[in-house]
């Protein structure tokens, strides 16, 4: 390893340690002092089955049974199916599972020898099996070999760069799940924890790729810009439009937890599209200035006119295929709900004033527009305070 890639390699473990220590305070202040959101957590936990892994190791019987209903017999598929638990305390256990299908129902669960599932297991005062149920089909592992691939190529690709994504892909999602996700359910203002998170994931990222130097700042100042234009111009129009940030069924599921939290559920609208468009507008924001950076470093003599007129035409290039990444990443969440409007012939006027679509629309375009702005915020930055040719990176 050269000297250059050691000062980079102590660099990110200063930055980790940094993290580490930010990331251990903000989790005790999501918990609370006196403990009692982490023991509530706990008590409704224990409320919940606990789901446990386990294999299909012989169909004992599949049949077809009438079953009576309220104005109507209907016909239930009945597997009885034998299954050895593979983890928890009863590992290694076979029990005996009633497994029903339900012709009326669209998604049903059906299972063939050899498949993994996941059990939901009942037991009595002693901790003995009363009754098991398949709750889903196990899916984990597959998943994982998914992340293993992926994880592999980036480095593979990518080399100590791919390395050190993967780092900043852990801290990301560390951050989402451990801090931002917990203080906005013990009831703190979703748009101010999301605009810090961002903020701080932002940051924390461009430095690990880029390290410190004045093209990873340019970055920095024009994707948090792009960001926050985005979320503020949602929030305006969210307004404006009396959007209720509760168009879809998982919003209205918030509303009866057990926390018993009141959300503020145009806040969590506000989140969610600063969420969205963050992966967007970083890359673009940091193509840019990394492409003017080495222009700079190619013609140190090229004027600040034609070193903002270079970059805001490559800002143009980036900008038409990053506004059809966002616009249909989003129409591809909500190609069934297209479907269905398509299939039962609503109106253009009736779809786009349902509160569900409005907000989907404006996720997609408020996010689009951060994303443009964020190309002349980051050429300007760039092209002015980013002109230093004797700036030497870590």
């Amino acid at each position: 390893m050269s000297i250059y890639d050691s000062r980079r390699l102590s660099f990110i473990v200063v930055l980790l340690t940094v993290f580490i220590l930010i990331f251990n305070t903000a989790s005790v202040f999501a918990d609370g002092n006196d403990g009692n959101f982490e023991n509530e957590m706990q008590d409704i936990s224990q409320e919940q089955l606990k789901p446990v892994h386990g294999k299909v190791v012989e169909i004992l019987s599949d049949e077809i049974e009438e079953t009576e209903g309220y104005d109507q017999n209907y016909e239930m598929r009945h597997q009885r199916v034998k299954v050895k638990i593979t983890s928890g305390k009863h590992k290694g256990e076979t029990i005996i599972v009633d497994n029903y299908i339900d012709e009326r129902i669209v998604y049903n669960i059906i299972v063939n020898k050899g498949d993994n599932v996941l059990l939901f297991l009942e037991e009595d005062e002693n901790g003995n099996i009363l009754v098991g149920y398949i709750g889903e089909i196990a899916r984990d592992k597959y998943l994982l070999y998914l992340v293993i691939v992926f994880i592999l190529l980036l480095i593979l690709v990518g080399g100590f760069k791919g390395f050190k994504t993967v780092i900043t892909l852990a801290l990301t999602i560390l951050a989402v799940v451990k801090i931002l996700l917990p203080l906005i359910l013990k009831g703190y203002s979703p748009v101010l924890v999301s605009i810090i998170v961002s903020i701080g994931v932002i940051i924390i990222t461009l430095l690990i790729i880029s390290g410190i130097n004045k093209k990873t700042l340019c970055a920095i100042i024009g994707t948090a810009g792009g960001v926050l234009i985005a979320g503020l111009i949602a929030l305006g129009i969210g307004t404006m439009a009396k959007l209720t940030g509760l168009g879809n069924e998982e919003a209205q599921m918030l509303m009866f937890i057990p926390q018993n939290i009141s959300f503020n559920f145009k806040g969590l609208l506000f989140a969610g599209i600063i969420l969205g468009a963050l992966g967007a507008v970083m890359d673009v924001s940091m193509s840019i200035s990394s492409a003017m950076y080495e222009m700079q470093s190619v013609n140190p003599e090229i004027s600040t006119k034609d070193l903002i007129k270079s970059g805001m035409n490559m800002g143009r290039d980036i900008m038409g295929t990053m506004s059809n990444t966002l616009i249909l990443a989003y129409a591809g969440g909500a190609i069934h709900l297209m479907l269905l409007f398509l299939a039962y012939n609503f109106s253009f006027v009736e779809i786009i004033n349902r509160d569900m679509i409005a907000s989907e629309v404006v996720r997609a375009l408020a996010g689009s527009i951060g994303l443009i702005l964020t190309i002349p915020l980051t050429v300007l930055v760039s092209g002015t305070i980013g002109r230093d040719k004797n700036y030497k990176s870590i």
